[in-house]
């Protein structure tokens, strides 16, 4: 072996030490962490500095209480977890990537893929059996096979192409797919893919895949579309018969916080209005939930919806018009008192 590598090598492997013992305890003095390495006060201070360079924030004590002691910086330098650390992490992330943390769902799948790509074999099968005794309480995602989101995460950031059984109709098929990116709802993760075999970008629910694997065959990835726009309008319209659209009379926010996001599209269409995309097996079912949100609004597609809208109005008419004298003054004293009914 080359000298000058052996003692390079020695002192990353002492380095990285020193950082664990940091992490451990939170003051250190410098005898004592020179007995812990085997070296001089010296250098010690001499790894403190390298650690101080990588962006850790080794601050340094005099007296009687003084010592070594790693601090909050800037910015989140990389760290050192030993096996049970690092099995409680990624245990932890699953648990989040699953929706039993609220609005933790991507953040913990990024930071899972990245721990994915260090951790040890040995430890991979402690997770995944660990992983199956985390469960939520609170309803959350439709729950998925931890092995499945991983393979397909992994597959995504190294642009190789996977392989599941789906169903489709009353039976389920192989399919054979390009991953792009994994997407998840308040309910669901989905896969966003080009599909092989028909030739065009689908999104795939994941927790009704089977069978998933990835390949080694790597592909040149394409111009994809906006992941999440496309499968959000996707789940809330495009799988549906019937899709209508309609200009909305109220800011978009206001909007958004009445529908879910799986239901409907939601676009801004100036300070005081918007426009609302969705679907569903019928329009007479569309146009109730946006004559519930009760905002003045208009149709702006499909034209048969427009006629829809004058039968029922007239149907609507017609069933309030034999209204008592009674229910008219009540009517008369809730305009009064500036209280009226719900839209």
């Amino acid at each position: 072996m080359d000298t000058a590598s052996g003692d390079e090598r020695g002192t990353t492997e002492r380095v990285l030490t020193l950082l664990g013992l940091l992490q451990r305890r939170r003051v250190w003095t410098g005898p004592e962490l020179a007995d812990r390495l085997g070296v001089t006060p010296r250098t010690v201070r001499r790894d403190v500095e390298r650690l101080r360079a990588l962006g850790y924030p080794v601050h340094a004590g005099q007296g009687v209480g003084g010592g070594y002691r790693l601090g909050a910086g800037k910015d989140l330098p990389p760290l050192l977890l030993d096996d049970e650390e690092a099995i409680a992490t990624a245990v932890s992330l699953l648990a989040g990537a699953g929706g039993a943390v609220a609005g933790a769902g991507d953040a913990a799948l990024r930071a899972l893929a990245k721990l994915d790509r260090v951790l040890p074999t040995r430890l991979r099968q402690e997770v995944r059996a660990l992983s199956g005794s985390v469960e939520s309480f609170d309803g959350g995602r439709t729950p998925v096979d931890p092995e499945a989101l991983m393979t397909l995460a992994r597959a995504c950031r190294d642009e190789v192409e996977v392989g599941f059984d789906y169903p489709s109709g009353n039976e389920a098929g192989r399919r054979r797919a390009e991953p792009h990116r994994l997407v998840a709802s308040d309910r669901r993760w989905y896969l966003l893919a080009y599909d092989l075999d028909r030739d065009d970008w689908r999104n795939f629910r994941v927790d009704r895949m089977t069978g998933v694997s990835a390949r080694t065959w790597r592909f040149r990835p394409r111009a994809t579309p906006d992941a999440a726009a496309y499968v959000q309008e996707s789940v809330a319209s495009r799988v549906y018969p019937h899709r209508a659209r309609f200009l909305v009379h109220a800011p978009a926010d206001t909007v958004r916080a009445q529908i879910p996001a799986s239901a409907a599209v939601v676009r801004e269409r100036g300070s005081g209005s918007c426009e609302v995309l969705s679907g569903a097996g019928s329009l007479d079912f569309v146009l109730m939930h946006v004559v519930l949100l009760g905002h003045d609004f208009e149709v702006l597609d499909p034209p048969e919806l427009r006629r829809r809208c004058r039968v029922l109005a007239e149907r609507l008419l017609s069933a309030g018009a034999a209204i008592s004298p009674e229910e008219t003054a009540g009517e008369d004293h809730q305009r009064g008192t500036g209280v009226s009914p719900r839209r």
